[in-house]
């Protein structure tokens, strides 16, 4: 990654895009922009950006169908932003690859936190695949000997739960929705998986969490999926 990380703005709405562009130079990113999702892709394969800022609803291809282009040849972070804000629209854009989602009227402060957690990951998969230890706050968890630890104490979880905390250490920073959390876990979708998820989630909780009904490690992004802090 460059020194000056490159943010890509696919938005076709002129007062948002300048508005945006105008912050993250003031941040000293480097900003390019497309109106469309043509032009978008283009750019996406001759500059090679850092994070890709996408809008759904663009003139010429649907926002969606954008993101599936994408993915079919680039792991590039994706954070949407978009005016859709319904959940299950959400959902299904992070279950087709995208890294955040982020509904429009947004604050430019939470805009610019979600562009510094897509960074972080990006370096986190590039250059530490492998590393054997995930640490946040009084958190660890040590994949190569399956180990929890809080404080200093192990923790011990199920095997299931074992396996969300872990996946979701892999994943810091990013939202995983109930879809993919139930297919890592089950090998299949059902309709109960969000429920069995929930139980799941709140033993975890009550194990990792001083206040399990006020979280510090794990977020829960209502009707989409959870979200393990990285900071």
């Amino acid at each position: 990654m460059a020194d000056r990380p490159t943010v890509l703005l696919i938005e076709d709405d002129r007062t948002i895009a300048n508005f945006i562009r105008v912050t993250l130079k003031a941040r000293d990113y480097v900003c390019l922009e497309a109106a469309d999702g043509r032009q978008g892709l283009r750019l996406l394969t001759q500059e090679a950006p850092d994070v890709v800022l996408l809008d759904l609803g663009l003139p010429d291809i649907d926002g969606t169908e954008v993101l599936r282009k994408i993915r079919s040849f680039s792991q590039v972070p994706v954070i949407v932003v978009t005016a859709r804000d319904q959940e299950s629209e959400m959902a299904r854009t992070l279950d087709s690859g995208a890294d955040d989602y982020l509904s429009k009227p947004f604050s430019m402060v939470e805009l610019l936190a979600r562009i510094r957690v897509a960074l972080r990951h990006s370096a986190q998969v590039a250059g530490r695949r492998d590393d054997p230890v995930y640490e946040v706050g009084r958190l660890r968890i040590e994949f190569d000997r399956r180990r929890v630890v809080l404080d200093g104490a192990e923790v011990h979880l199920t095997p299931n739960e074992y396996k969300i905390l872990a996946l979701m250490a892999r994943n810091a920073g990013k939202v995983l929705t109930h879809r993919l959390l139930a297919k890592e876990l089950w090998g299949v979708v059902l309709d109960k998986d969000a429920n069995s998820l929930r139980v799941f989630m709140t033993g975890i909780r009550h194990k990792i969490e001083a206040e399990p009904t006020h979280p510090r490690y794990i977020r829960t992004e209502v009707g989409v999926g959870y979200r393990l802090v990285d900071e």
